[in-house]
């Protein structure tokens, strides 16, 4: 007996009843996108290993740990499927002067990949919806970002998370406090995990994001970045939260929030849950005014944030219950003649634009009616030999009352229509 193939570990099939729950998602994030006119970009899922390395940091868990990346054979190129979708994006934008017209707002949504452990909501491969606007400055577009989410959460249904923010400064802030941390850190290194020793003397603010529990008193004493704010970033940082209490939007500042990508800065923001297990981020993001210029592009101020797809999904079937889509009509059909007009009946119906379920079982006409009954549709139509004969149909309502009613296909529509 041959061996089952089963899918790659860590990557997700997504079975017709999880489905339902993706359309609706997806349905709904489309709507939302466009009434803050994000205009839709798609990238290449395959891009060349430099850019990520360039973008996310050299030293970050993901270029270090968790990238697929391989050398392709026709010509030597170290190739990475993207981890991320900022920085694919913004290479998209430079390489086809998108800037050049103004600003952009841009979205996409798709699978991204990273080698770590899976575990609830949390696959290699993954998916995401990430929303990027390139080219604005003020307080005004972070705090629309988190405003966006906080109607998308009311849209979904899900109530239980909460925003988390915190400012990174400029990058001379961040280099007053690195020096300060490392210090600090370095007189407790017996107390250190092995990541954060690795991470001491190459990216020390990472250390503050640790989910050790032994940990957390250590860190918690540890030196605080807002002391080391410069005037500007800090003036940014109170347009945003007065932006977001105006918006009634509640958040906690949590400064010990860094974000686990090199390419931040000034503001940062998470929305966590406590029903997911120790890694309760769904959504996150921030201010990147660096990465334009760091990745080939002339100068320009950017934000954005990501949102994980089936972490979002598995809070949405906590909060409530999708009904399956069910079709409109079902068909069903006895005799040879009937299956050759059954077959034309349900195309017709189509066009004009019903959802249609045509039996192909060659069941027994009781089995048919019972597999019509339980696919949800709301009529049966019934087509024998006689009716193909006249060129007519049946139609039969399964949900509430109403006779069955024998009618031509157009006097048909009508009836499903409710006319």
């Amino acid at each position: 007996m041959s061996e089952r193939i089963q899918a790659v570990r860590g990557m997700n099939d997504v079975l017709p009843e999880q489905a339902q729950w993706w359309e609706k998602f997806e349905d709904c994030v489309r709507d939302w996108l466009h009434a803050y006119s994000y205009k839709t970009i798609r990238m290449p899922v395959l891009e060349r290993t430099e850019l990520f390395v360039r973008a996310i940091g050299e030293v970050t868990d993901i270029v270090e740990k968790e990238m697929y990346t391989f050398v392709d054979e026709m010509n030597g190129e170290s190739l990475t499927l993207r981890p991320e979708g900022t920085a694919s994006c913004v290479r998209a934008a430079i390489e086809h002067n998108l800037l050049y017209a103004g600003p952009q707002r841009l979205c996409y949504m798709g699978p991204m990949f990273r080698h770590e452990r899976p575990q609830k909501g949390r696959y290699r491969q993954f998916h995401q919806v990430g929303v990027e606007a390139l080219g604005y400055a003020g307080p005004d577009i972070d705090a629309e970002h988190m405003v966006m989410c906080a109607r998308l959460w009311r849209t979904l249904g899900i109530s239980d998370v909460t925003l988390e923010l915190n400012t990174l400064g400029d990058s001379e802030a961040r280099k007053r406090f690195r020096v300060r941390l490392v210090e600090y850190f370095s007189g407790h290194e017996a107390a250190l995990d092995a990541d954060s020793k690795r991470r001491l003397q190459t990216n020390p603010l990472r250390i503050l994001d640790s989910k050790n529990p032994q940990m957390q008193t250590l860190i918690a004493d540890a030196p605080r970045l807002l002391d080391d704010i410069d005037d500007a970033s800090m003036q940014h940082f109170e347009g945003v939260q007065a932006l977001l209490k105006a918006a009634n939007v509640a958040f906690t500042l949590n400064n010990r929030l860094v974000r686990g990508l090199d390419y931040y800065n000034r503001t940062v923001f998470e929305w966590v849950t406590a029903s997911l297990g120790a890694q309760g981020t769904v959504c996150a993001g921030g201010r990147y005014d660096g990465l334009v210029e760091q990745i080939g592009g002339k100068a320009a101020p950017a934000c954005g944030f990501a949102m994980g797809v089936e972490r979002l999904l598995e809070l949405m079937q906590h909060a409530q219950r999708a009904e399956p889509r069910a079709a409109d009509v079902y068909v069903v059909h006895q005799g040879a003649a009937a299956a050759r007009y059954a077959f034309s009946v349900a195309e017709a119906l189509r066009n004009d634009d019903l959802a249609v379920g045509l039996d192909c079982s060659g069941a027994s006409f009781k089995s048919q009616m019972k597999k019509a009954d339980g696919s949800g549709a709301r009529f049966a139509v019934i087509i024998g030999d006689d009716e193909a004969a006249a060129q007519q149909l049946t139609v039969k309502p399964l949900r509430g009352n109403g006779e069955q009613t024998r009618c031509a296909l157009a006097q048909a529509v009508d009836l499903i229509r409710g006319k």
